[in-house]
Parts: C-alpha cells; sequence; structure tokens
C-alpha cells in the first residue's frame, strides 16, 4: 500500500541531517528534473523581487527566498517531519512509536513541486514552491512532471494499492492510474452535502494516519473504507476508486 499525501506550503526549520543529496531520495528516476528544479529555484532566489513575485510570496518572503537560496547546503530532516499545517497535525507522526514511523516511511509518500514526490523517510531542505508556480524559462511544472512520474509511481508502487489523497493541482503533475482517491462532504440536517473546504485536510490527515497505524494491508477500495471506519471515520463507497468520508 502506497499512500500519496499533499505537501503543505508551510514546513518546519532547520534539522539535523547532511545537506541534500538526491542519491538519498526514493524514486532515482526523477533525479533529473529535480536537479533542474533545483538549480532554477536557487538561482531565482539571486533576484528576490523576482523570486517574490514568481513565488507569489508576501509576508515572510525574505525567510522563505532565503530557504531557496540555500537549498543545497542547508541541513535536512525526513520529508514526515518537513511538512507542517492541518494534515500533519491531524497525522501527527510525533505520536509515533519507532514501528509506527516504520510504517510510515514503508506506506507513505508526499507529492512536492521541487521533487515530484517523495517518500516520508527521505531527507529534503525546507523551500518554496508551490504546484502552480511557472519558474522562468522553464516549462510548467506538470509539464515537467507527467512524463516521469507516472512511470516513477507505478515502478515505486510496484503492484501495491495506492491511495492518492494529494489535492488537485498535485495529482495533475503526476496521475496514477486506478489510484482510490478521497474526497470529504459535510452532510446537512436535509441530507444535502457539500464540499468541506477548511476540514478536508484535517479528514485526510486522519485517514492517512489509521492506514498507517492498521495492521492491515488493504487491497481494493473495500478494505480502505474498513480501515476508515474502524478509526471511527464515516466512509462510503462512491465507486471502484472514490471513496467519501462524510462529516
Amino acid at each position: 500500500m502506497l499512500v500519496l499525501l499533499p505537501p503543505s506550503e508551510t514546513k518546519s526549520d532547520g534539522g539535523s541531517g547532511a545537506p541534500l543529496n538526491l542519491e538519498d531520495l526514493a524514486m532515482p528516476q526523477l533525479s533529473a528534473v529535480r536537479d533542474k528544479l533545483i538549480t532554477e529555484v536557487v538561482q531565482l532566489a539571486a533576484d528576490p523581487a523576482t523570486s517574490a513575485a514568481v513565488l507569489g510570496l508576501g509576508k515572510g518572503a525574505d525567510t522563505e527566498i532565503a530557504r531557496n537560496a540555500t537549498l543545497r547546503t542547508s541541513p535536512t530532516r525526513p520529508a514526515l517531519e518537513r511538512y507542517t499545517g492541518v494534515l500533519y497535525d491531524a497525522l501527527d507522526s510525533k505520536s509515533f512509536t519507532k514501528a509506527q514511523r516504520a510504517k510510515a516511511y514503508a506506506r507513505l509518500g508526499i507529492g512536492s513541486a521541487l521533487f515530484g514526490v517523495v517518500r516520508a523517510g527521505d531527507p529534503i531542505p525546507a523551500y518554496r514552491l508551490s504546484g502552480g508556480t511557472k519558474l522562468p524559462g522553464l516549462p510548467t511544472l506538470s509539464a515537467l512532471w507527467r512524463d516521469v512520474l507516472p512511470d516513477a509511481f507505478y515502478a515505486e508502487a510496484a503492484g501495491d494499492l495506492v491511495i492518492d489523497l494529494r489535492s488537485g493541482t498535485y495529482q495533475q503533475l503526476g496521475r496514477v492510474p486506478d489510484a482510490i482517491t478521497a474526497n470529504v462532504l459535510t452532510e446537512h440536517p436535509d441530507g444535502s452535502r457539500t464540499v468541506v473546504s477548511h476540514f478536508n485536510k484535517h479528514h485526510k490527515g486522519l485517514l492517512a494516519r489509521a492506514l498507517v497505524l492498521t495492521r492491515a494491508d488493504p487491497t481494493d477500495i473495500r478494505g480502505v473504507a474498513r480501515v476508515a471506519t474502524k478509526a471511527g471515520l464515516r466512509a462510503e463507497i462512491s465507486s471502484p476508486t472514490e471513496l467519501l468520508i462524510i462529516t
């Protein structure tokens, strides 16, 4: 089972790992695109005004640009600890035991505009690059990634079930055929349902946590629904590849 999470704009600082080495990351077939993007982002950081405009930065721009400027030299930490925010708060990896963390490293991948996708244990630096960003002089990120990511996913999953919890922007960087997706809906007193926005990431984080901690190894959407239900989530199967989480 491979569970793909979205990244987050917010990231933790620092780390105790050695500087970035692309050879340490999973899916080495992505290294050429990773290296190209890192070079461009580092060069862009040399022009703070242009960098802020391209990356859509406002308050805190100096910090984000400084992170990008030192991408190749700053310390790293596991991706699972690097990304922060609502989904990662719900995932609550800080509470994992050593054995549970090993399962998280084995089961979780995280989408990334800069790296395509990384495994939860991959050592990465703090950076700023969003999935919808258009870097000067390069094709769109989706054009750069879509030809290499699907094959990388196929090889990494090795025939196992893929649960794709990435947002639409990151799914467009490279889709996973036949992956299970999850949508979060709120049910109102009259029975109508609407898409959840604010708590969408929270409930996906809870689902990801359940999939990490379960002793089961689901092979289809029914198995995923059972794991979600046992974790206290209200899950419904909408189609062979779409799970609904109802709040």
